[in-house]
């Protein structure tokens, strides 16, 4: 029989530096402790639910100093819903790290030469910065540990389940079938929290019943809400029944609530998951979809189109990749995984071509509506796979690319992608990323052929570990 490992916990470990993905860290015994919820400068005893022989990773239980770095949380459900999870820590140390966080990547897995990282782009504002924002609706509600009670947790039956308590909010950290109960939300502007206390208040008192996510069953999932800057804005209500008798007096109720919602669309979701990609919401009221503006550039957002969350934000970005192309008005662009052709269609007025390639089908129809829109006669956009759509008869159609412009996923570029690249040979590269490790990963691979000779990170997502970065890469003896 296996030996059941002892639990450890370091008593009075000090916490030393930031690390990534929100957490700190701290030395034990030669190896590195990865600690969440924890402030360079706290001192508190650690439990360990991962001691490996180089590393572990834990959470306080104990603290014996905090941090004079701390400052205290705005948000009342912080360290419940894992949002936001630097709250504890000042906006301008936040930036700092992040600065720090690109710096590292680049040099530990890039290992390409680098010029100076320019100061990291911060936040205009640093609450109610999205544009997109989705609640949950579940029978499980999440119970702080300093709270609970039997009361609050639900009737424990002879058959081992609980009652339900409903909850609208977001899913805790960790756990996917509990909710947090949210009572006000920093992420989204109004009617964000209005119409999240709307429908919960709507559905319990005429009692309609919460999504029970172990067992699939019950009413009410999900509501999405896109609030733009234009003042437009789409609520999507997500039902797990296909019941009209329920769903239409609760839309028009919520639409008599709350008259500064522009379209009101609700979707039919029966699936064991919540993903929406091969579901059709239908339209209640208004367009069925929003406009979006980034300078005079019109998009058009429905309820299933990707488009940047942080809208100021979205369009400092863009101005950055429209400055590293370096564009005079004579250049085709190539922009990859260029999704509803959002960058494309921002720089196109000093490009003499556009070109977006994008796998998914759906995005490239939003993107050709796009262009559409904003009267673009030089923009043309393709659905498949870049590898295999740029080839020569392709080059020959449309002519190589002067400048690739590529946004890709987390994930990064696959490797085949990054060999076309180095194929085509574009004098300039722009490289917008999400994740500056796989980023520093690709650019490891480019650098047979390209320098870097631009950086710029930029934080679309304050009070989180996320941070966008955008290099510029030339051609070597270009």
């Amino acid at each position: 029989m296996r030996k059941k490992k002892k639990n450890t916990v370091l008593e009075k470990l000090l916490i030393e530096d930031f690390a990534a993905e929100g957490r700190s860290l701290a030395r034990w015994n030669g190896k590195v402790v990865f600690v969440e919820r924890t402030v360079p400068g706290d001192v508190a005893d650690v439990f360990l639910f991962k001691n490996k022989k180089d590393w572990a990773e834990g959470f306080p239980v104990t603290f014996h100093e905090l941090s004079p770095q701390r400052v205290t949380p705005f948000c009342s459900h912080f360290g419940d819903c894992g949002g936001c999870q630097w709250q504890t820590v000042s906006y301008e140390q936040q930036l700092q790290f992040k600065q720090q966080q690109v710096q590292d990547a680049l040099q530990r897995i890039g290992k390409v030469p680098l010029p100076e990282i320019m100061p990291i782009i911060g936040a205009r504002e640093d609450r109610y910065y999205r544009n997109k924002l989705e609640y949950t609706f579940g029978v499980h509600r999440y119970v702080p540990e300093a709270d609970f009670k039997k009361e609050d947790r639900g009737d424990r039956r002879k058959d081992g389940n609980e009652d339900p308590v409903y909850a609208a909010g977001f899913h805790a950290k960790g756990l996917f079938d509990k909710v947090v109960d949210i009572t006000h939300c920093h992420l989204q502007p109004e009617p964000s929290n209005a119409v999240r206390d709307t429908i919960r208040e709507y559905a319990i008192t005429n009692g309609l019943s919460f999504y029970d996510v172990r067992r699939h069953t019950g009413f009410l999932r999900n509501v999405q809400l896109r609030i733009c800057t234009t003042g437009e804005v789409m609520v999507n209500v997500i039902a797990g029944e296909d019941s009209p008798e329920k769903l239409l007096p609760l839309l028009q109720h919520l639409q008599q609530t709350i008259p500064s919602i522009t379209t009101l669309v609700y979707t039919i979701n029966t699936k064991k998951n919540d993903s929406l990609h091969d579901l059709e919401p239908v339209t209640y009221s208004g367009k069925g979809y929003v406009i979006e503006k980034l300078e005079d550039f019109q998009f058009k957002i429905g309820p299933k189109s990707f488009f940047q969350t942080n809208t100021y934000q979205g369009e400092r970005l863009y101005k950055i990749a429209r400055d590293f192309a370096e564009l005079t008005g004579k250049e085709i662009v190539y922009d990859l995984y260029c999704g509803t052709g959002s960058i494309g269609i921002f720089v196109s007025k000093k490009a003499k071509k556009i070109i977006g390639v994008e796998m998914i089908e759906a995005a490239i129809e939003d993107a050709k509506e796009n262009a559409a829109m904003n009267d673009l006669e030089d923009a043309a956009f393709y659905a498949g796979d870049v590898i295999k759509i740029c080839d020569d008869d392709f080059f020959a159609a449309h002519g190589r690319p002067d400048v690739i412009i590529t946004d890709p996923p987390r994930a990064g570029m696959h490797e085949k992608l990054v060999r076309k690249i180095l194929d085509i040979g574009a004098p300039v590269v722009v490289y917008v990323s999400c994740n500056p490790a796989t980023q520093a990963r690709d650019l490891n691979l480019l650098g047979e052929k390209y320098t870097v000779t631009q950086i710029q990170p930029v934080d679309m997502f304050p009070h989180t570990h996320h941070i966008e970065n955008v290099v510029q890469l030339k051609l070597k003896n270009s």
